[in-house]
């Protein structure tokens, strides 16, 4: 098959994580079978050779410079909520929407280039028109649903701005709900969020394909650890990472030194924002930013914390954290999409008595530790590694 792939994320390198590492092993794998062309933006940061790298994996990169930031002032704020009111279009997406980008594709399908587009991530729905469907077959992937999102967030008391959200939550219900009539296809990641897609939209085609891992990239640690080293890891300027950091970072890990005062917390990802640098003012707490290998990290630790308060969609850290043969402590959201009670792959916790009382558990428990983390690394191999998730995306697109 011809498959566009519109990305506007540059899926590469697949160390950054999240959407970067899903978009580019799916990407990776289908180029194997099929010709691919991607289209993507390139920000700031993207080096020269991460450019001419990702060349190297699909037939045709198609590259377009992103958008600067817009202007935060009142005004600027006033226009982006009455264009989402009318045009139907949250200001999160119409901030990276090109219209070169939108060009250059309306070209491609007037021409009959695809067999097949796919939007990677909500955001690049916008550049799917609605009568392509007759035409073409079209796919939107579907990370975590937005509308879910704000919902859990408002509910949850963890939005950045409630008074925002609120005025935003029937819009986006509306938004969601609209979009996903024009695709042929719609990939989820979890079954919690096809049920709210399914809500929405009424439609009963929804596939779940779950996130996966490089075991090559995430070996199982094979030594033992003994010290009471926990870790968070995670994009640091996501709001959703950042809250879960300072939530435990304040509120539990001072309980956890209480009973273990050697315990250290190290905190791992890139851009962290000022309330999380300003969680290194306890001595035991290392907020490292951006490190060049995350699982070099995982392997120094005793127990992986996944301590989110919102945000939903499967958890690449979570998963990444069970392939190394970290023992896994987690909330609801950090688990979603896991089966993970029996046979028993991690702990969930959701209070702050909860986090205390699991890491303690695992802490005082060597044996439990072990049998944790060698029955999360069995359900990785099993079932979530990138191979059997992109072979899972094939089967959908090709319709075998």
């Amino acid at each position: 098959m011809k498959i566009l792939i519109i990305s506007n994320t540059f899926p590469y390198p697949q160390t950054k994580g999240g959407t970067h590492c899903r978009n580019f092993n799916l990407i990776d794998y289908l180029r194997k079978h099929h010709q691919v062309t991607l289209i993507t933006q390139q920000t700031p940061d993207v080096k020269p050779e991460e450019v001419n790298e990702l060349k190297e994996i699909v037939q045709e990169l198609v590259i377009f410079p992103s958008k600067p930031p817009s202007k935060t002032s009142i005004f600027n704020k006033i226009k982006r909520f009455t264009d989402f009111i009318i045009q139907g279009k949250p200001p999160s997406v119409m901030a990276n929407y090109l219209p070169e980008i939108q060009q250059w594709i309306d070209d491609a399908v007037s021409k009959n280039k695809f067999d097949l587009i796919a939007g990677e991530h909500t955001v690049n729905e916008i550049y799917i028109r609605p009568e392509w469907k007759n035409k073409i077959s079209t796919l939107i992937d579907i990370h975590s649903s937005v509308y879910r999102t704000c919902q859990d967030q408002l509910a949850t008391k963890t939005s950045e701005n409630p008074w925002r959200d609120r005025l935003n939550k029937p819009l986006l219900y509306r938004y969601e709900k609209n979009y996903c009539q024009k695709f042929s296809k719609i990939i989820v990641t979890t079954k919690e969020d096809k049920a709210t897609i399914n809500q929405l939209s009424h439609r009963k085609d929804i596939e779940i394909i779950p996130n996966g891992v490089n075991l090559d990239m995430f070996p199982c640690r094979e030594n033992t650890i003994t010290e009471h080293t926990l870790m968070i890891a995670g994009g640091m300027d996501y709001i959703v990472n950042a809250d879960g950091a300072c939530f435990f970072g304040l509120e539990v890990f001072p309980l956890i030194q209480e009973k273990y005062p050697r315990a250290k917390l190290l905190i791992v990802g890139s851009k962290p924002t000022q309330a999380v640098q300003s969680l290194s003012k306890n001595n035991s707490i290392i907020v490292t930013g951006r490190v060049p290998s995350m699982v070099d990290y995982l392997h120094q630790t005793t127990i992986s914390v996944v301590p989110l308060r919102s945000g939903f969609g499967m958890k690449i850290k979570t998963l990444e954290a069970m392939a190394a043969g970290i023992p896994v402590v987690a909330s609801d959201r950090g688990l979603e999409g896991l089966t993970v009670d029996n046979p028993l792959c991690a702990l969930r916790a959701n209070t702050i008595d909860e986090y205390v009382k699991q890491i303690s558990k695992l802490f005082d428990n060597s044996d439990l530790r072990q049998e944790i983390a060698y029955n999360a690394r069995k359900m990785i191999e099993n079932h979530y590694t990138w191979e059997k998730a992109a072979m899972g995306y094939e089967k959908i697109i090709t319709g075998e």
